[in-house]
């Protein structure tokens, strides 16, 4: 198995934030973890700046005619629906969530 290479990196921090890494066994190990845990959960347009630029507000415009945002009835997560979708016709039209 290839060894893998670390290197250093270093970031500006509120003293607030270190106090309460203070307490943690392996900081850079917690940090890392949040880190690839924040890059996985990045908006896919936005890549988690929350700004769209020009060109990519044109395309989600386009994509917006045919679909919502909707509320998932069972974990009440936000999610994308499709109104093209059959399921969707119905259950808008009965005033529910998709």
């Amino acid at each position: 198995m290839p060894r893998v290479r670390h290197r250093i990196v270093t970031f500006k921090a509120e003293e607030s934030l270190l106090e309460a890494l203070q307490g943690i066994p392996n900081r850079s190990e917690f940090i890392r973890n949040a880190l690839l845990a924040a890059l996985d959960s990045a908006c896919p347009l936005c890549r988690g700046t929350g700004i769209l630029t020009p060109e990519q507000r044109k395309h989600w415009e386009a994509f917006a005619v045919d679909h919502v945002v909707s509320t998932c009835r069972s974990c009440e997560a936000p999610h994308l629906t499709c109104r093209r979708h059959g399921e969707y016709r119905v259950r808008h039209r009965r005033g529910k969530d998709a």
